[in-house]
């Protein structure tokens, strides 16, 4: 923990229509100069991918712009982080029936409160979720860029379980921005 904040954070569920709940989600950036390359070669009757980590030409800064309960999400649960009496984090969960799967939707930590037991608290506050819903994993979706968050996911247990090199746009490849996900299985 970042020797800069002495408390721990208090994580408390938001609801739908709560005065709480923050309008949106659009102050959210990260800046990175190193991305997962992926390489998929196909031959004779098999494939081999490989994700390495590879610089960027030059740095790249991500802007995140997005609201909580969004309409495409089933069973939608939202937690904040607080400090003080400030909200300095979020993560919203999604239960998904048919594979009984818990998705992570959101997770942001405001940038001058990153590094600090945050998201961590917020994850284990989703997989605690998960575990009482009895779902069987918990599946979340960040880009091949965000190399923090992947470090972050694997250091909380998470590992690689699929990729999409078109989730984005036909140019996901190309624009070093390839969605990722990844799992922990409960």
């Amino acid at each position: 923990m970042n020797s800069g904040f002495d408390e721990k954070p208090k994580v408390i569920e938001l609801r739908k229509n709560s005065a709480d709940l923050p309008a949106d989600l659009s102050g959210g950036r990260y800046l990175t100069d190193s991305y997962y390359e992926i390489s998929v070669n196909r031959k004779q009757g098999s494939w081999q991918i490989e994700l390495f980590l590879a610089p960027l030409d030059k740095p790249l800064e991500k802007k995140y712009e997005g609201r909580l309960f969004e309409e495409q999400i089933e069973e939608p649960r939202v937690f904040a982080a607080i400090l003080g009496r400030r909200q300095v984090g979020w993560v919203e969960l999604g239960f998904q029936k048919w594979n009984n799967r818990m998705r992570v939707w959101e997770l942001l930590v405001e940038e001058g409160f990153r590094r600090n037991g945050i998201g961590t608290a917020l994850m284990n506050r989703a997989i605690e979720v998960a575990r009482q819903k009895r779902a069987r994993m918990v599946v979340l979706e960040t880009q091949s860029c965000d190399v923090a968050a992947i470090k972050f996911y694997l250091k909380q247990g998470f590992d690689l379980v699929g990729f999409d090199t078109a989730a984005y746009s036909n140019d996901d490849i190309k624009r070093k921005e390839i969605r990722l996900e990844f799992g922990l299985m409960l």
